[in-house]
């Protein structure tokens, strides 16, 4: 199976902007560094204005001296480069057209104190293969599971369509959809919960809506697989630097270090207000910010919210998911060699994964071939009680990988952040799209509500695409092609009685 076209360029407009077109693009995260590339390429003089020191957001990297003097790049956290994000990659082919920066990264177990470990890595590519072969293979979802499965539910999974999902699912949780489906408590945790927990949200937190639809697009409609790759080094060197070198070869101005405190009409455009206090005019802004970051600027900017009601009230009801916890910690000695590189935790409190950064990226291989150790980074994704939460991963860790219990630590680096979007039950269609009520001004993100359906890094980038192009529309110049996954479940096809049929009434009410 090949990618979809989903939204097409117009090939009878110029390729190249007029002259004099600019554009502020503000955040530079995935979304806020894919617009800005469209743009720059297209001849449009864009600033990219960030607060941070740095550029990545959620994917972001800075130096870090450890005690011993080495130098490391420390990230926000990992993140699997999945093989049909086809957006964010072709935004990274600008840097390495052949992409071999990335490599695979083998197995994708799910690991557990409670049963054995389950792998979802190694299995056909292609739907609907990769369902049967983990039907036949998994030894948590049995003949049992499947009988005593609720039909109706079990099949909303199949029949993912992006107009009548919502409508069926949106107000139910994902907890409750995983607790209707009535599978084995083995089945339910080794297989779902720790897939659903991957979006940094608490299954009861997040819409049922918003679950199935990323089992659609990471598993059930994903013709490229689950596999995915990992850069060979950190971020910082791998993406970030030459992105910046990228844009600035094409007249892109960046300013780090300098965040956007609000916007209000000025003429045919707008006045952004920075924290510096300058004032920077222009009449293209793409606001590709995180959720908390949106509604602060929004919510100071009472001029916007005077032009542009449906922003204002989209944005005041954005939520965060709770916080993030990660730790990069540096120990004494390797473990176990038969330890995956990648791993989900599943029926932990506080742990949800756990990566061997040094069997990953070159820098962390180098420290442990010289020391003898081995540096891992521990994950919680949505973790309500995020103090002392590292020493609680650090004893479940214990619990799952007993060579690290006792093991001397040579240093730790704790991070806690509470950026991630949150997809409440009920919230289908009260997020902003690309393409606001206020004239000119585009909003990005992975939060966004986008046209196709895709998530995490690829929802960021395909929305930071697709404002870029609505620049360009204005501005009567070509937009990009947009690739996607089949926007449809399996079974999403059947006519309506045979689908009522199938699921049952439940389902079809």
């Amino acid at each position: 199976m090949r990618p979809r076209l989903l939204v097409a360029a117009d090939p009878t407009l110029p390729r190249q902007a007029p002259p004099g077109s600019e554009a502020v693009v503000v955040g530079a995260g995935v979304a806020g560094v894919s617009a800005a590339t469209i743009l720059a390429e297209r001849g449009v003089a864009v600033t990219l204005v960030e607060a941070a020191a740095t550029l990545g957001g959620r994917l972001g990297a800075w130096p870090h001296t450890l005690p011993d003097g080495t130098e490391q790049v420390v990230e926000h956290g990992f993140h699997a480069f999945f093989r049909h994000y086809y957006t964010w990659r072709d935004v990274l082919r600008r840097i390495d057209p052949g992409l071999g920066f990335l490599r695979p990264v083998k197995g994708y177990p799910v690991i557990s104190r409670r049963f054995p470990p389950e792998d979802l890595g190694r299995l056909p590519a292609a739907p609907p293969l990769n369902l049967l072969a983990l039907f036949a293979r998994s030894s948590s979802l049995t003949v049992a599971d499947l009988l005593g499965a609720d039909v109706a539910l079990g099949t909303e999974l199949l029949t993912f369509d992006r107009a009548r999902t919502p409508e069926v699912l949106d107000t139910m949780s994902a907890g409750d959809f995983l607790a209707g489906l009535r599978v084995s408590d083995r089945a339910r945790e080794m297989l779902f919960e720790a897939f659903a927990r991957s979006f940094f949200c608490d299954p009861d937190g997040l819409s049922a809506a918003e679950l199935v639809a990323m089992f659609h697009f990471y598993f059930l409609g994903n013709p490229a697989g689950i596999g995915f790759d990992a850069p060979r080094t950190d971020h910082l060197h791998a993406i970030w630097a030459p992105l910046a070198e990228y844009l600035r070869a094409r007249g892109a101005t960046i300013r780090t270090g300098c965040a956007l405190r609000s916007l209000r009409p000025d003429g045919p455009g707008w006045a952004l207000t920075l924290d510096d206090g300058a004032t920077r005019t222009t009449r293209h802004v793409v606001l590709a910010l995180d959720p908390g970051g949106l509604r602060a600027v929004v919510g100071a900017s009472p001029e916007l919210t005077g032009v542009a009601p449906r922003l204002a009230a989209q944005t005041a009801g954005l939520t965060t998911a709770p916080p993030f916890v990660v730790s990069r910690v540096w120990l004494a000695a390797d473990v176990d060699p038969g330890r995956a590189v990648f791993n989900a935790v599943s029926g932990e409190p506080t742990l949800d994964s756990v990566t061997v950064y040094s069997r990953l990226e070159e820098p962390s291989a180098q420290w442990a071939r010289e020391t003898g150790g081995c540096v891992l980074e521990l994950h919680s994704y949505a973790c309500t009680e995020p103090d002392a939460a590292v020493e609680r991963m650090l004893g479940e860790l214990a619990a799952l990988w007993p060579e690290t219990a006792g093991t001397a630590q040579v240093h730790r680096v704790d991070r806690v952040d509470a950026t991630a979007p949150a997809f409440p039950p009920g919230s289908a269609g009260t997020r902003p799209g690309v393409r606001t009520d206020a004239r000119g001004v585009r909003v990005a993100g992975d939060f966004v509500e986008a046209p196709l359906v895709c998530g995490l890094m690829e929802r960021a980038a395909v929305t930071g695409v697709l404002a870029a192009a609505d620049v360009l529309a204005e501005l009567g110049t070509q937009g990009v092609d947009v690739y996607g996954v089949p926007q449809r479940g399996l079974l999403a096809g059947l006519p309506a009685r045979a689908r009522h049929r199938a699921v049952g009434p439940r389902a079809a009410t």
